[in-house]
């Protein structure tokens, strides 16, 4: 694991760039190791005929040889350069000794061309090719990846570019396409089986009783109270950098990937995460982000520091570097636990400062599902790690009894579920030996659990009545008593960095929604995990056990509540449709097609269900896909109604 990030290390990295001629081999002409930005004169793949080539190869990080698949050819795959209203006929030869296919993520288009085997076409079996076609009636940043297996972890990824048919909203000088990434040296199979056998395997970041000697992370009782819920605040991410090396353009941290620019210029660059499971926290220090497109939509413009992107989402962010110096990209794990790294810079070879990697985030009781300032009496309060924080000790005991009593209805039907019988062999318990397990009862019921300073009465994290839909099933590890709107929050570990952080509820569309009708009907929708098991869902069933589609009908408006009931965040797609998010912002509301779900949150989201067909629906962490966390939307026409 990447610990630290050792600086001499990276000024090595400036060697290795020299060292490009080894890299290129790879590398698409877009993705080479010191990059002009997007010019004419750039080799790319466009036109209204293209033909792309999947097969096997190897590919160069930080000078280590890795397994990986391909595009014509290169790693990441060719850039695909469109314009809004062309025709497109894209052959895909498939060369692999397995099934594959092309997804072409965020672009609105037939159902039959959308490259999901099994929802929407059979796949391309091996030697056979498939011809996708269909008119592009978008603009924006956009990325397609495979959507077989789990090949999008080696690297089956490209970025898509479509120019906009009139004058482009966004002023820019140069443009760069930078595409964030994570490889390992394990194949996905193999990361996929540690995860089922122990959850836990990655995380090299547990807290630990020399932490908790040195007054590190929560507190004795804190620790001893989520142990007894068998939960593990240090489980940010399933798949960190113990076995990942995280990448800009398939370059790791020391291949110094770098970004030419004239001190001065406008630098639009474009930013596609096509990990397979990591969050990014995004940031060039010494230089403000102008955020200017989110999944390929354009928003008003705002400045921030700082921004999250989840898996599969898209930010276009405008900087204008105006000293003669390198600047430094930085995209750091959510989990803290390594970083891909880039340079900005006026000329070839130099490298700004690389920071630190950040102290790694700790979930609380807001990421359970739990925000306790929303119940009457306690607004205000800091309930993270399960304490109340900033309050005086009268007062602390005050707002105790006032929940203890007053709130008592309100927590009567919430009790501290352990989940008897769940495996946590992968929990730390270097600061639990004593604990009083015979508290447990036979219905994994904990009476009497006194949280962080303040009487949480009998509290239940599996209760069915707030989500009757969820099936009862021990996939189903909690249910959030208390999911709250995160969208105006920053996202995990980004609270108290000290600078301007994007949030969902910063966006806003530029131009008026295209459908601003009010919603015909709800739906709610359950995000369900065991995270102890490695057990993915929605609503407590996964994709292999629940084959009945989500129906919809044509022009219909409806309204999507995500209730997240996992202690994880989770980026969530719907395939064929944008959607608006509900944060305030009426008619010009800002449109996506990936959202991240908070732990313990909810997402709400309108859309218009005006593509017939059936779409595929589902997280877009590639291992809880695959584990079952995705659904079929199906959309019929008006008549079959």
């Amino acid at each position: 694991m990447i610990s630290a990030l050792d600086r001499r290390q990276f000024l090595r990295g400036a060697a290795l760039a020299g060292g490009g001629a080894a890299l290129s081999a790879w590398l698409p002409a877009w993705a080479q190791t010191i990059s002009p930005g997007m010019r004419p004169t750039l080799p790319t793949v466009s036109g209204e005929d293209i033909t792309l080539t999947i097969a096997r190869q190897s590919m160069s990080i930080d000078g280590r040889q890795f397994r990986a698949i391909g595009v014509n050819g290169t790693v990441p795959a060719p850039l695909i350069r469109l314009r809004e209203g062309q025709r497109v006929r894209l052959n895909v030869i498939n060369q692999l000794e397995e099934d594959s296919s092309i997804h072409w993520h965020g672009l609105i288009l037939p159902a039959n061309m959308d490259g999901v085997p099994g929802v929407s076409f059979p796949g391309i079996k091996p030697g056979s090719n498939y011809l996708y076609q269909f008119s592009v009636v978008q603009s924006g940043t956009y990325w397609y990846h495979s959507h077989s297996g789990l090949q999008e972890q080696e690297g089956h990824y490209g970025p898509i570019i479509i120019d906009p048919a009139g004058a482009d909203p966004v002023a820019y000088d140069r443009e760069h396409v930078i595409v964030l990434a994570d490889h390992s040296a394990l194949s996905p199979q193999a990361i996929f089986r540690r995860l089922k056998v122990n959850p836990g395997h990655f995380n090299f970041q547990r807290q630990t009783l020399a932490g908790l000697l040195s007054g590190k992370d929560q507190p004795l009782k804190d620790r001893l109270d989520w142990g007894q819920m068998r939960m593990d605040p240090a489980d940010i991410s399933d798949v960190t950098g113990s076995t990942y090396t995280y990448l800009v353009n398939g370059h790791g941290p020391m291949d110094n990937w770098t970004a030419l620019f004239t001190p001065g210029e406008r630098v639009r660059l474009r930013v596609i995460n096509a990990s397979a499971m990591t969050t990014f926290n995004v940031r060039i220090p010494g230089l403000p982000l102008t955020i200017v497109q989110a999944d390929g939509q354009n928003v008003v413009p705002v400045t921030v520091d700082e921004f999250q992107i989840g898996v599969a989402e898209t930010y276009d962010v405008v900087v204008s570097p105006g000293d003669d110096k390198a600047y430094t990209l930085v995209g750091e794990a959510i989990d803290r636990s390594g970083m891909a790294r880039a340079t900005l810079a006026p000329r070839a070879g130099m490298a700004g400062e690389v920071p630190p990697l950040r102290k790694r985030p700790l979930a609380d009781m807001k990421d359970m599902g739990m925000d306790m300032s929303s119940m009457p009496g306690m607004e205000g309060m800091d309930m993270s790690g399960g304490a109340m924080r900033g309050v005086d000790p009268t007062a602390e005991k005050n707002a105790s009894a006032r929940l203890a009593t007053g709130a008592a209805a309100a927590m009567a039907t919430m009790d501290n579920s352990a989940m008897a019988g769940m495996d946590h062999s992968g929990m730390d318990h270097s600061a639990m030996s004593g604990m009083d397990h015979g508290a447990m009862g036979a219905d994994g019921q904990m009476a009497g659990m006194d949280h962080g300073g303040h009487a949480m009465g009998s509290m239940k994290m599996r209760d069915f009545s707030n989500a009757p839909q969820v099936k009862r099933d021990p996939s189903v590890q909690t249910i959030s008593p208390m999911p709250v709107d995160r969208t105006g929050e920053p996202g995990q570990g980004l609270a108290d960095v000290g600078h301007k952080v994007l949030v969902y509820r910063d966006l806003m569309a530029l131009d008026r929604n295209p459908d601003v009708r009010a919603p015909s009907r709800s739906i709610d929708i359950h995000l369900t995990g065991n995270m102890e098991r490695f057990m993915w869902s929605f609503d407590g069933e996964k994709m292999s056990d629940h084959h009945e589609p989500i129906p919809f009908i044509e022009g219909e408006r409806v309204r999507v509540n995500l209730i997240n009931d996992t202690m994880m965040g989770h980026p969530i797609h719907i395939h064929g449709h944008f959607f608006e998010l509900v944060t305030g912002h009426g008619d010009h509301a800002p449109r996506k097609h990936t959202v991240i779900v908070q732990p313990g949150g909810k997402v709400t989201w309108d859309f218009t269900a005006d593509a017939v067909g059936d779409w595929a629906f589902h997280c877009h962490l590639l291992y809880h896909m695959h584990a079952g966390m995705m659904r079929v939307v199906s959309v019929r026409p008006k008549g079959d109604a």
